[in-house]
């Protein structure tokens, strides 16, 4: 029993010793920030572009904050994390930072110190990304104006806070390594898989995640998850949508954030949406006809357009005489812009609410957020704003109008946790 235990004790030590290795990384040593001119145009636009198909200023830029300088608080369930300075300052951001470094922490996960960065910084699906499109990536970040701004320390609850522990988790959740192609596809379908798992990294946000952080796979691949309060909405056979995505409007959306089949982007999708529209038309092809790809076929004969009709003479055709009070409200504060095209026609598009994928979701988070928050920042100014209704509509009026969009344009049972949701959104 005594050499058992013995056993046992030199076990575990060795165990130890040998996560303790894994988790020790090099620094690589410091350069001083390189010219902008040391950079060709050409790779800067290029590395423009890709910043804006990863999203880097949208996590990386606090309200009200200089692009690019961090400080973003990003809440998760182990802590609050700040997004890091991503400008070229040699205290404060990645000035000193050579590409090595850039390529170590976008592949590996692995700051130029030699720290784990945590999967809030989505390197699982960065690791994709091609040497030659990392180097345009870093040419564009080192090439903007260097500003001096800390990031904020980490919140995370112990043992979070220790970085060490990011060696375990990646040994059980990540698999490093550039996009290797699938040579049973052809070359569009994997330019688009090469863009949605990698810098795109659009399961980061519309994949649930299990308890210690790390993507679902399987069938809950682009399941849908929750995202800053907002629901990233599944992009797979479990999607709610009135009318089914198709390769066409998935590619009407990724272009101008936008489907009149499904809506506008908002929340948090509305700046990725945004950097969508800076990217060549081939490529959002390409993401069009990979992302569709998890979607389930529909019929020959089917037609989005021939759909739409039907659902909006079913809900508007039936709108008058209004009677209940969310009814009243809808006429008074939201028909204006959300009419069936019968009425005054106002900047931007005109959301048919018939077809709104807000109203046919499992939760009523979107919906509700929507309402409280508007749209300030459309993905393109052509689409238009919606104005925040929090400080004019108070929750019993909130709740009135969700449940009679719910009930009249999606011809669904209002939501049951109505009061609790606007109370706790609000």
């Amino acid at each position: 029993m005594k050499n058992f235990s013995l056993a046992a004790i030199g076990g575990i030590a060795g165990l130890v010793a040998a996560c303790l290795l894994l988790s020790w990384q090099p620094g690589i040593a410091p350069i001083e920030p390189p010219e902008p001119a040391s950079f060709s145009a050409e790779a800067i636009a290029r590395g423009q572009q890709l910043a804006a198909l990863g999203g880097c200023a949208t996590c990386h830029t606090r309200d009200g904050g200089a692009a690019l300088t961090g400080g973003r608080a990003m809440p998760t369930p182990f802590g609050t994390l700040y997004t890091t300075n991503l400008t070229p300052d040699r205290d404060t951001g990645i000035g000193a930072w050579s590409f090595a470094a850039f390529k170590r922490a976008m592949r590996e996960g692995i700051s130029r110190e030699g720290a784990f960065l945590y999967p809030a910084f989505p390197y699982p699906a960065f690791t994709r990304v091609g040497d030659e499109d990392l180097r345009d990536l870093y040419a564009y970040l080192m090439s903007r104006p260097a500003i001096a701004a800390a990031t904020p320390d980490d919140r995370l609850r112990f043992p979070y806070n220790q970085r060490r522990i990011m060696a375990g988790w990646n040994f059980l959740f990540f698999d490093e390594g550039p996009f290797q192609p699938k040579p049973q596809r052809d070359a569009a379908w994997n330019r688009g898989a090469y863009l949605v798992e990698g810098l795109g990294h659009c399961s980061a946000c519309h994949s649930p995640r299990n308890v210690l952080g790390a993507e679902r796979s399987g069938r809950q691949r682009f399941a849908g998850a929750t995202v800053d309060g907002w629901q990233a909405p599944p992009l797979n056979e479990l999607s709610k949508s009135a009318i089914a995505w198709t390769q066409a409007t998935l590619l009407e959306y990724l272009r101008n954030g936008f489907s009149r089949y499904h809506g506008a982007a908002a929340g948090p999708m509305a700046p990725v949406a945004a950097g969508l529209t800076q990217q060549p038309d081939a490529d959002l092809q390409a993401m069009a006809r990979y992302l569709a790809t998890f979607l389930p076929e529909q019929p020959g004969d089917f037609s989005p357009e021939k759909r739409k009709v039907e659902l909006e003479q079913r809900t508007y055709g039936t709108l008058q005489p209004v009677s209940s009070s969310g009814g009243r409200i809808f006429s008074g504060a939201c028909m204006a812009c959300h009419h069936d095209g019968d009425g005054p026609r106002l900047d931007g598009v005109q959301p048919s609410l018939a077809v709104s994928g807000k109203l046919y979701a499992a939760t009523p988070d979107n919906l509700l957020k929507v309402i409280l928050e508007g749209i300030g920042n459309p993905a393109r100014p052509q689409l238009g704003y919606m104005p925040a209704f929090r400080h004019s509509l108070n929750n019993e009026q909130i709740i009135a109008l969700a449940r009679y969009l719910r009930e009249d344009f999606a011809g669904l049972p209002a939501w049951p946790d109505l009061e609790f949701k606007v109370a706790k959104l609000r």
